[in-house]
């Protein structure tokens, strides 16, 4: 693996040196980062697909998008993004970097569906919406 590919991750991370020494000694991190070029062309989307009540208004077909390294994508979200959505999605996004680094598509993902963490009106709750995962390539 390059040098420059470590240099990158060192900027990004904000580490010093005593932290990058650490963080290159980690056996599993020369994994890690041999897959960042692909997760940095890949982006992750999680589709609405079914939704009520939601405080947000996410909608059957809105999607929340996020680039490979699991950052909101701004420009490509709503104005509106909902943390108790977000909380659950994280897990996907998770998932699917361990796959990436396992060298597995992570649309290969049996279980790639969650919802919010809400309950809906039925069970006490507010609003409920579920979200399906795949993984894009950029561009």
């Amino acid at each position: 693996m390059n040098d420059q590919l470590w240099e990158m991750v060192k900027a990004q991370l904000g580490y010093d040196d005593e932290e990058m020494a650490q963080f290159r000694n980690n056996p599993k991190t020369a994994g890690i980062v041999a897959k960042l070029p692909l997760l940095m062309q890949t982006k992750f989307v999680c589709e609405v697909i079914k939704s009520g009540g939601c405080g947000a208004q996410h909608r059957v077909g809105d999607k929340l998008y996020f680039d490979g390294f699991g950052c909101l994508i701004p420009e490509m979200n709503p104005k509106r993004t909902c943390a108790f959505a977000i909380s659950s999605i994280s897990q996907l996004i998770w998932t699917a970097q361990e796959l990436v680094y396992a060298g597995v598509d992570p649309n290969e993902m049996h279980l790639n569906k969650v919802c919010c963490i809400d309950v809906g009106v039925k069970c006490g709750g507010i609003g409920n919406v579920v979200f399906a995962f795949k993984a894009e390539p950029n561009g």
